[in-house]
């Protein structure tokens, strides 16, 4: 190892020892829980040397059996196969962040309120003002990362909609002391129908190798961000 990666993750192990971990939270539906993203993401927060900085918090701590999981792989997340947006917003987000208070949110919501309830892109979007709104009251300095939702094979119109609605509520919701940053999982960031399981919602392992691609730059920029690492 050369000398110069030597000092940076010192510096990084230095950090982590010295101030309290960055918690980080994974909020979604089964597209979080069953599937195998998460622990692609996890390899590359480990490759960026920010695991020892990091305590990943939730209720759930599920994997499918099929996941390959890297060494020190922690699995809690808050996914719950079925549920949706406009549900989570009402009935749950706020307890589960009453206790965990995480630093960084990153979600992706929305598939079951348009394949289950059939809701249309502005009520998604208030329900993603709502669970915001519960974040800041548990931490006012929670930083955001919402996922721009994966397509269904059929390309439904309000996952485009709402997709095609998310920056620029970023941009109207985001604030200095809690920003929202986008990642994009979308058909138009080049998610394809051969990425998708034989139900045609969820991902399979190309899927789940794009949410990772998609998502995982984008935590490793916030947690540097968080930690005052260049």
């Amino acid at each position: 190892m050369k000398l110069g990666s030597c000092i940076v993750i010192a510096g990084l192990a230095a950090i982590g020892a010295a101030q309290q971990k960055v918690k980080v939270m994974f909020l979604g539906d089964s597209i979080t829980e069953i599937t195998c993203w998460r622990p692609l993401v996890w390899s590359q927060l480990a490759s960026a040397n920010l695991t020892f900085s990091i305590q990943l918090v939730g209720s759930m701590n599920s994997i499918p059996n099929s996941c390959q999981k890297p060494t020190g792989f922690d699995p809690r997340h808050e996914g719950h196969s079925g549920y949706q947006a406009y549900d989570v917003a009402r009935n749950n987000i706020a307890g589960w962040v009453r206790t965990t208070t995480p630093d960084i949110v990153q979600f992706m919501l929305g598939t079951n309120d348009v394949n289950i309830g059939k809701r249309n892109a502005q009520t998604i979007l208030d329900a993603y003002t709502s669970i915001l709104g519960s974040l800041r009251a548990a931490n006012p300095n929670v930083h955001v990362i919402i996922v721009k939702m994966i397509p269904t094979q059929w390309s439904d119109s309000t996952i485009e909609a709402v997709n095609t609605a998310i920056p620029g509520w970023a941009v109207q919701r985001g604030t200095a002391q809690s920003p929202i940053t986008v990642a994009d999982a979308s058909r138009a960031a080049g998610y394809t129908n051969e990425m998708l399981q034989g139900d045609k919602v969820h991902p399979n392992g190309l899927g789940d190798q794009f949410i990772a691609k998609q998502v995982g730059p984008v935590l490793v920029r916030v947690l540097k961000a968080k930690l005052g690492v260049v």
